[in-house]
């Protein structure tokens, strides 16, 4: 991740556009063509990894936003996805409940004051602790988000030329 941190605009835009990214890569492929592996993950696995990904740094802010003087124990999301039943899901269910979740945090933060992302907490467990705020795990998800993304227009890609080729 990077050591330099969005403004609150740069990062609303891209959570806000990033259910629509996916379901535009993925309109028109079939169940079986996203679960298709051409590399190490399908569009399908990526789709349950950012959902869990959502899930526990999206979990934080509200959290954040909830509680004053939070500690909060850090979660790997790999770790949290292999407790869930994301990667077994079908490709449309799974994307409709990370749409969901999504939508819901940005109404959220979309009516956040500025001084809201700066809401505090103490991330403990992976080392030294961590003092961090709402904007940073914002950004974090976009950040991570974004190679993700591209991860799944590649799959896309070789996907479709398969299909054809």
């Amino acid at each position: 991740m990077s050591d330099r941190t969005l403004t609150i605009e740069q990062a609303l835009t891209p959570l806000a556009e990033t259910s629509a990214r996916i379901a535009a890569l993925a309109s028109g492929l079939s169940p079986a063509q996203l679960r298709r592996r051409p590399n190490e993950w399908s569009a399908n696995d990526v789709l349950a990894h950012l959902r869990a990904c959502a899930d526990v740094r999206g979990g934080y802010i509200l959290s954040m936003l909830a509680e004053d003087g939070l500690r909060l124990r850090e979660m790997d999301p790999r770790s949290w996805m292999q407790k869930t039943d994301y990667p077994d899901l079908e490709f449309g269910d799974s994307f409709e409940a990370f749409a969901g979740q999504r939508a819901d945090l940005l109404v959220v933060l979309q009516r956040l004051p500025r001084e809201g992302w700066s809401r505090p907490a103490t991330v403990i467990g992976a080392g030294k602790p961590l003092e961090t705020n709402v904007l940073f795990y914002a950004d974090w998800l976009v950040v991570h988000e974004r190679p993700h993304i591209k991860q799944i227009e590649r799959i896309v890609k070789v996907t479709e030329e398969g299909a054809t080729g």
